[in-house]
Order: structure tokens, then sequence, then C-alpha cells
């Protein structure tokens, strides 16, 4: 019996802060499935079946987005704009990971649906504290719609 991992899309064109991520969460135990996505592009055609991902089944709809906003081709905002017009994506919990201290940023980001809006740390060991926050409330207590 084949048991379904819930799918996390880590949205970081940032290979440093990929890799921290993908570092932090294997600290903090946390056994799901990360796909990346390296610009709000490839973001975008994972989530909506589109371009390199147009064989994929859109109605397995990842559990979170971990999203940065300071991506090329198209930014982190713009991304979240269309997971909340798609009938198939408007309810994903997407959460603002960056390290953008912009206000605008913050505001902007929860104008336009964000879950939630989380600063990386910049300390190792505060960011590995941030991570397995994220997804004890993420994976384990928030009951997602989705699902």
């Amino acid at each position: 019996m084949e048991v379904n991992v819930p799918v996390i899309l880590l949205v970081e064109d940032n290979p440093d802060d990929e890799e921290l991520t993908l570092r932090a969460f294997r600290k903090s135990n946390l056994k799901n499935e990360i796909v990346v996505a390296r610009d709000g592009v490839e973001a975008l055609d994972y989530l909506l079946g589109t371009g390199a991902y147009a064989d994929r089944d859109t109605s397995d709809v990842p559990y979170l987005v971990l999203l940065d906003l300071k991506l090329p081709k198209i930014d982190g905002l713009e991304v979240l704009r269309r997971i909340r017009a798609d009938e198939r994506t408007k309810l994903l919990p997407v959460v603002i990971l960056t390290s953008s201290k912009e206000q605008e940023d913050l505001l902007t980001s929860y104008q336009l649906g964000a879950n939630s809006y989380v600063r990386k740390p910049i300390d190792f060991n505060e960011f590995i504290k941030a991570v397995n926050y994220l997804g004890m409330y993420w994976l384990v207590l928030n009951q997602n719609p989705n699902k």
C-alpha cells in the first residue's frame, strides 16, 4: 500500500537559501516530499500543470507552498495573485518565506491572500527553529482545506 506523503512546494531562486531550507527540514525530521521551483514561471507551471509539468495531475495539490518574493521571471507577489485567482489553488496554504524587510511586501502579501509571512532568520539555528515551527503548524496542526 502506497502512502501519500504531503508535498511542499518550495519556491526559491537562491541556491544557498534552498539548501538551508532543505537542511532545516531534514534537521526538523519533517518527512514531506519537497518539490523545488526556482522561479515564478516554474512554480506556476507545477501548480497549474502547464509547461514542463503539463503531464502532472493537478488534482494532487501540494499541502503547502513556501514562496519567496524576489524571484526571476515572475515575482512572488504575482505568483500569489495567480494562485488565488485559480479555482484549483485558491485555498492552497501559502507561506511567504522571504528576506524582504519591506513593509509594502508584507502588506501586499496579506492583501493578496498569503496565509503567513515569515522573514528568513540570518542565523542557521534560528532558521531551523523557524522551519520547525512552520512544519509543526502547517503540516501537523493546521486543517488543510484541500485534504
